[in-house]
């Protein structure tokens, strides 16, 4: 399995700053949670795989731990250095693994996937998607969040105004994800688009904060000292960012076996 260039890159400087990801990730924190909480009751079947796509540090099977609902989840992510930081990450529980690949044939039939803010680093967001829905068996479920092209609209209108590329991750559009695990045979118990607005302090400070993280690859080049100060004069005061989350569970038709 040979990663793509994107994907070395984003694993790269994810890794670079595995230490400090878990405790400053704090909206990925919170939307963790959140997905966990619809998980809690489900009536997952008994037989089949379950796993967490692009798990990173953990935070979505460590709320599922904290709420008391399921078994741990196999733990997947490209980055090893996120996944040594992984409590959940033991032996026999992690998989280092390219999900621009698709799913390992080990999550065929699968009676859980759920993936929280990775889907939109792979290379086809929408084709990995549909994937995901076809290795579900009957009655498993797919557990989604995934920050959507809503996201950032403060980014863009600074890049607009200053007449400098926006170096922002492009992201998936909500609805056509909607449309794809509705077409992908999934029976939706909840789609919700989630809006978040926080003050970085300054446009900097925002930008800082995803190098901190490790979230700042990009498919567009990095902007000339010019274009960045630029960008930054036209960027809202107190540095505002808005995100729009697409929180999603949906089932493959199937009986509900509980475990």
């Amino acid at each position: 399995m040979t990663p793509s260039p994107f994907s070395q890159r984003v694993s790269s400087r994810f890794g670079r700053r595995a230490g400090l990801y878990a405790s400053q990730a704090r909206l990925q924190q919170a939307v963790a949670w959140r997905l966990a909480h619809l998980c809690a009751a489900l009536p997952i079947p008994a037989a089949g795989p379950r796993a967490d796509l692009g798990a990173g540090s953990g935070h979505v099977g460590q709320a599922l731990g904290q709420q008391g609902s399921i078994e741990p989840l196999l733990q997947l992510d490209l980055c090893p250095e996120l996944l040594a930081h992984n409590p959940l990450a033991g032996p026999g529980r992690q998989l280092l693994w390219d999900l621009n690949q698709g799913l390992p044939e080990s999550l065929r039939q699968a009676a859980l996937l759920s993936s929280s803010f990775a889907l939109q680093w792979l290379d086809e967001p929408a084709a990995q998607l549909r994937h995901w829905c076809s290795r579900l068996r009957p009655g498993g479920w797919l557990a989604l969040a995934v920050p959507t092209s809503g996201s950032f609209p403060e980014w863009h209108q600074a890049a607009a105004a200053a007449r400098v590329p926006c170096s922002a991750l492009v992201l998936p559009d909500a609805a056509g994800l909607e449309a794809i695990a509705g077409r992908g045979g999934l029976q939706l118990r909840h789609c919700q688009r989630l809006n978040y607005s926080r003050s970085y302090g300054s446009g900097l400070g925002f930008l800082q904060q995803l190098k901190t993280l490790g979230a700042s690859a990009s498919r567009c080049g990095h902007l000339a000292p010019d274009q960045l100060r630029r960008l930054l004069g036209h960027w809202p005061s107190a540095g505002r960012v808005s995100w729009e989350v697409l929180l999603l569970l949906g089932k493959r038709p199937g009986p509900e076996l509980r475990p």
